[in-house]
């Protein structure tokens, strides 16, 4: 049997792997419904390479023919990937980088391809599902390495109930998207936000978040029983790869002679010092006759073992401060006089510069989803980390995928503050200055902005990074990592939100799992933490001054919907004409007869308005009070349509004549008879009512 079609959690899923791909070390054809993946595992076991680090890379990747469609563009071919596939590929790597032990030096190429989709499967989870069953079948293995597989979930909240792997359609209405991926019992990466519904922000409780992520854990123990057992039987021998083995000689010197000077260099609050401090103690092991990686092999061992001994034993970290300090924050708003809103957010020796901008709808974001009808994407994130951030010298380019992932998650965490947006917005998140989450830094910071240009928003919303230091019997969550307790902690966890919930959060874990205690430990300093951020953004906005001079100024009116084409003009003449003479943008809405109006000065806009009006006004529209007798044209069930003497039609609603809503106006009128009536409203429609029949 090629096929392997199995049922868990609300999706149906087939696995193929000995049809295709055979040259790969491991390959899966994924099938859900209609839609079909590729998935491929690719190992270069003959040549082991030097870095010390896992040489793994993660490519997702659309093909337009899954949706019977030529590729977008002139060059009709695929090229540069969307955020969605890179967005995925973050997922799927890291899902499954943990999966690979220090050492293993190999280079490994994961690549899934979607083949077909019929619309309604979810392509990220589809996606990581197969990448990970194609990894498990594959011969890439360590000797007595015991495999594992993995699988993920998503968790989606439709009037207060929790659906686990809900369709497309599903996700649209739902108010929480939360996808986890683990292995067996223990998690290994968790994404979520709160989607806002209704034009109301949305956040999730403490309680409802963990309640979730247990359901999440649940499913997956499940999933990945059933799938491990219907796999074994197409597993690969491995390979038994050779891990790297590094030398570290100089661990036993560095103990007995240099103990205090390692501390010393630990606790430097300055990264430039601590660093200057790290290269002396190298100069010194070499002088020693240690080879120079020797050297920083083992400094790094020994640095990693004295920091999270001094945070296991005393609570105190390598800055001086106890595991629930947040550093001291400064913040400095519209500081940008040309911009439309800027807020500086220094936290430690983390610093964002976050700049917002407000558009028109013709700035809004065109997005072509796979499968889907072009999407308008109104609130935009850009988070840039340059190199002078963290004193490096590399040259500026284009966004890599952790920008874009870091900018991703401050979106989402945002996102759902806004409630009605009026406006696009472009908010620009610039890492001066990186020791510590810079994509916490970048929520707080754009936030700020957000209130420093005016927006309407449902209150601030802060972000805070959390760790982990643990061992077999001791643990301990840390507030607000720097990034050395980052890369020598065993998780981090982001949470962004206000005092009354959770808008995002985001967790990578470096152990192998992590307990429901840790994770509730962890969501209420997090929370803790956060009142303390909030306390001082909200002190800031006292003393916030907005850019009146530079906001755009935006008016929003309506208009008849026969009157549009008026506006408009022969070949959109009129309409040209206006916004050259008053130098605004304007967006007209056919089907509801809405008028936008955005430009830089208040007057502008009021004149182009006023133009507009006077230009659709109808010399004969009738004034509000004017009374008439006039002969009844058409009767429906909601209303009668009386002829007025100039040859327009009014409406009188049934409403106007009567409080039972049973009723139908055929009962009270009769086509060609005369009635009195007054007019009440004019507008898109003139509205009457009934005076006597």
């Amino acid at each position: 049997m090629k096929n392997i079609t199995l049922t868990t959690q609300n999706i149906t899923e087939s696995y193929d792997f000995r049809g295709f791909a055979q040259s790969a070390n491991g390959s899966v054809l994924y099938t859900c419904g209609k839609s079909v993946l590729l998935a491929s595992v690719c190992i270069q076991d003959s040549k082991p390479i030097e870095a010390d680090f896992v040489p793994l890379s993660v490519q997702y990747l659309h093909k337009s023919y899954a949706v019977a469609k030529f590729p977008a563009g002139f060059i009709k071919r695929e090229g540069k990937p969307s955020e969605f596939e890179i967005l995925t590929s973050r997922l799927i790597d890291r899902t499954l980088r943990p999966l690979f032990p220090q050492g293993f030096c190999y280079n490994t190429h994961i690549v899934v391809q979607t083949l077909s989709y019929d619309g309604s499967a979810d392509l990220a989870l589809c996606a990581l599902r197969a990448a990970a069953s194609a990894l498990f079948v594959s011969n890439i293995g360590i000797k007595d390495m015991q495999k594992m597989c993995v699988s993920a979930v998503r968790i989606a909240r439709i009037n207060g109930k929790f659906i686990v792997n809900p369709n497309m359609q599903q996700i649209e209405s739902s108010e929480l998207d939360l996808l986890v991926s683990g292995k067996g019992e223990e998690l290994l990466m968790i994404e979520m936000n709160t989607i806002a519904q209704n034009n109301s922000a949305n956040l999730l409780s403490e309680k409802l978040t963990l309640k979730a992520l247990e359901l999440a854990k649940d499913c997956i123990a499940k999933t990945c029983k059933t799938l491990e057992h219907a796999f074994l039987p197409y597993q690969k021998p491995t390979l038994n790869l050779e891990l790297k083995t590094y030398e570290c000689n100089a661990l036993e010197f560095l103990s007995k002679h240099c103990e205090d000077s390692l501390k010393q260099a630990i606790t430097q609050a300055s990264k430039s010092e601590r660093t200057d401090s790290f290269n002396a103690i190298i100069a010194l092991l070499v002088a020693q006759g240690f080879s120079e990686d020797d050297a920083k092999r083992s400094i790094g061992i020994q640095k990693r073992k004295i920091m999270r001994e001094m945070i296991l034993e005393n609570g105190i970290r390598a800055d001086g401060r106890d595991c629930d300090s947040v550093r001291k924050i400064s913040i400095r708003t519209n500081l940008l006089p040309c911009a439309h809103g800027s807020a500086l957010f220094t936290r430690g020796q983390t610093q964002v510069l976050a700049v917002c901008t407000l558009g028109s709808e013709n700035d809004a974001q065109l997005i072509e989803p796979l499968g889907q009808n072009p999407l308008r994407e109104k609130f935009l994130f850009h988070y840039n980390f340059p190199s002078f951030s963290v004193g490096e010298t590399e040259m500026i380019g284009s966004p890599n995928r952790r920008e874009l992932g870091h900018g991703n998650l401050a979106r989402k965490a945002l996102k759902s503050s806004i409630p009605s947006q009026t406006h696009t917005i472009r908010l620009v998140s610039e890492v001066l200055e990186s020791n510590g989450s810079s994509s916490m830094a970048s929520v707080c910071a754009g936030s700020l902005a957000l209130h420093a240009s005016g927006v309407q928003t449902q209150g601030l919303i802060a972000g805070v990074a959390m760790g982990l230091v643990s061992d077999t019997d001791r643990y301990r969550i840390l507030t607000d990592i720097t990034g050395l307790e980052d890369h020598d902690g065993d998780m981090d966890f982001k949470v962004a939100g206000n005092e009354n919930g959770i808008s995002a959060l985001q967790m990578d874990i470096k152990i192998g799992g992590i307990t429901s205690e840790i994770l509730a430990d962890a969501l209420a300093k997090a929370k803790s933490a956060r009142k303390k951020i909030l306390r001082i953004m909200k002190k800031s906005l006292a003393d916030m001054e907005l850019n009146y001079d530079v906001l755009p100024k935006l008016e929003v009116f309506q208009i008849p919907t026969q009157k549009i084409f008026q506006v408009i003009g022969q070949g959109g003449k009129t309409i040209k004409g206006i916004i050259e003479r008053f130098q605004i943008n304007i967006d007209l809405d056919k089907e509801s007869g809405e008028v936008r109006i955005n430009g830089s000065k208040f007057d502008a806009v009021q004149e182009a308005k006023a133009y507009i009006l006077e230009l659709i006004k109808d010399p004969n529209m009738p004034k509000v009070g004017f009374e008439f007798i006039g002969k009844v044209k058409r009767v429906l069930d909601f209303g009668a349509f009386i002829e007025l003497p100039n040859g327009l039609d009014g409406l009188v609603h049934i409403s106007k004549v009567t409080k039972d809503k049973d009723k139908k106006a055929q009962e009270f009128f009769s086509e060609g008879s005369k009635v009195k009536c007054v007019v009440v409203a004019t507008g898109q429609k003139i509205e009457l009512e009934l005076l006597e029949r």
